[in-house]
């Protein structure tokens, strides 16, 4: 770790969906080189899956629903593809951990309304290659 892995942590922090092009833009590095870093920090576990493990927290008084959604996947849905999917067209979805047990994901989401939440579980079945859902409604925090 140096001081621009921390540039990185700390821009990832506030937006976990950002491409390579626009990190590496805001860090001085290429998108490539941006790339790397990440691939490298995920490699070692500092970064999981959508969450950024050194200290950062996702704030719950965001308002509408949180959610925790189990997903298993089509036959022939890789795991890969699942969460390229997940994490560049699902804002709503904060982190996505790969389980055991009956379903293959557990997906930690935040939505203002029902509605969206219907469209999440509908999304996730047509573009992401979802078999199947489960939804749970978180309702208070520790």
């Amino acid at each position: 770790m140096d001081r621009l892995d921390d540039v990185i942590l700390r821009e990832l922090t506030a937006d976990a969906r950002l491409s390579f092009r626009d990190l590496g833009a805001r860090v001085g590095l290429s998108a490539n080189a941006a790339a790397a870093r990440v691939r490298r920090m995920q490699a070692e576990g500092t970064i999981r899956g959508f969450t950024v493990v050194r200290g950062a927290a996702t704030s719950s008084s965001t308002g509408g629903l949180e959610v925790f959604v189990e997903v298993r996947l089509n036959p022939g849905t890789t795991n890969e593809a699942f969460v390229a999917t997940v994490s560049s067209g699902f804002p709503q979805v904060h982190d996505a951990v790969h389980v055991t047990g009956s379903y293959d994901y557990l997906l930690h989401a935040h939505v203002p309304d029902p509605a969206t939440l219907d469209q999440l579980v509908r999304r996730l079945k047509t573009e992401a290659g979802a078999a199947q859902t489960f939804t749970r409604l978180a309702l208070r925090g520790a």
